[in-house]
């Protein structure tokens, strides 16, 4: 049993921070950072959003100290 290819290819996704050469992110950038975010409010995984593993951690960080400074909520009901 040989395993079964998808009948179109995968496109891989691309860091949007990388191609917009985004140098650093800021925890004030609320919209952006919601993107990142699940209907919950956990973090997503790069694996979702695409984002490379340098911006994922800045990406972190920002949703982690706008969460400590009340601008982002910790959990979402």
């Amino acid at each position: 049993m040989g395993r079964r290819r998808a009948p179109f290819p995968v496109r891989r996704k691309v860091c949007r921070f990388c191609v917009e050469k985004v140098r650093d992110i800021d925890y004030k950038q609320i919209q952006i950072l919601r993107t990142f975010m699940s209907d919950t409010g956990k973090i997503l995984s790069s694996r979702i959003t695409g984002s490379c593993a340098k911006h994922q951690r800045q990406v972190g960080k920002a949703i982690k100290r706008a969460r400590n400074l009340a601008l982002l909520p910790y959990v979402i009901r």
